[in-house]
């Protein structure tokens, strides 16, 4: 059982966690439009980033939406408290969200990134096993969250593991990226990538350990703050830097959408 469902919220906190999940989900809806709009004036080897964008951020706004809709059915107004009454409030959707979400963004890096032939056979399955697993054994361990026994620290910590190799992958595929980038912007923006990558999937433990940090209604807020921050930063925002990437080496080929779509952007902003 989640341990959202061990306490009861005043108004604000109960409409603070319903609002970050609506945020979140209008935020990745307004990726969708752009990542649509914007794939045009990508060239053809990477524009297939654009529409793994469009995919994650279909899967999360079903996500979002279905966290939304189990949030309002699982607690109800006593006329002085929000109180769990109905469906017990899960996160396992998150799981299975993640499940479809990690391999696609982790193959979105390895196009942008221009690794082919065999590399890319070998660090996509490397990204796909080290994803699934680390989302999986995470999934396990969270069933004892409660009670914070065995079973949700030797998952986490095997969860972990697999998270480490992950990275990994992760920074040799980045390396080699900047080692073929032909500018030094299109080097810097895969050093974001990078950051970007640290920061927003190294915060989702904090949140699988909020339980144990803090185990209050305080806690249940903060945690699903992180859970957002992290969603919009690792899937939104990371969306949108690979797309800026893909666009930047396409005008670099010459690819005339992207040169065309490159001059605009500076007429505007000079």
């Amino acid at each position: 059982m989640s341990f959202e469902n061990l306490f009861d919220y005043s108004a604000a906190q109960y409409e603070v966690v319903l609002g970050v999940f609506t945020l979140t989900a209008a935020v990745f809806a307004a990726v969708l439009v752009y990542s649509l709009a914007t794939a045009g004036s990508i060239a053809p080897r990477y524009r297939l980033t654009s529409y793994l964008t469009g995919v994650v951020m279909v899967s999360a706004f079903i996500e979002l939406g279905l966290l939304a809709l189990r949030w309002s059915g699982s607690f109800s107004w006593d006329g002085s408290r929000y109180v769990q009454m109905g469906d017990l409030f899960s996160n396992g959707f998150r799981y299975m969200n993640w499940s479809i979400d990690v391999p696609v963004l982790l193959t979105q890096l390895l196009i942008v990134a221009g690794i082919t032939g065999l590399a890319f056979r070998r660090r996509w399955a490397a990204f796909v096993i080290a994803g699934l697993a680390m989302i999986w054994t995470g999934y396990v361990g969270q069933f004892d969250e409660v009670s914070g026994g065995a079973q949700f620290w030797v998952w986490g910590a095997i969860s972990t593991v697999f998270y480490l190799w992950l990275l990994y992958v992760a920074w040799q595929t980045i390396r080699d990226a900047k080692a073929s980038a032909p500018t030094e912007g299109i080097r810097r923006l895969f050093s974001y990538v990078w950051g970007l990558f640290l920061v927003s999937w190294t915060i989702y433990p904090v949140a699988y350990l909020m339980p144990q940090i803090s185990a209050t209604v305080e806690g249940v807020v903060a945690r699903n703050l992180i859970y957002s921050f992290a969603d919009i930063a690792s899937k939104a925002v990371y969306g949108i830097l690979l797309a800026v990437i893909a666009q930047k080496l396409s005008a670099h080929r010459g690819y005339q959408p992207s040169v065309e779509a490159e001059a605009a952007f500076i007429d505007e902003t000079v």
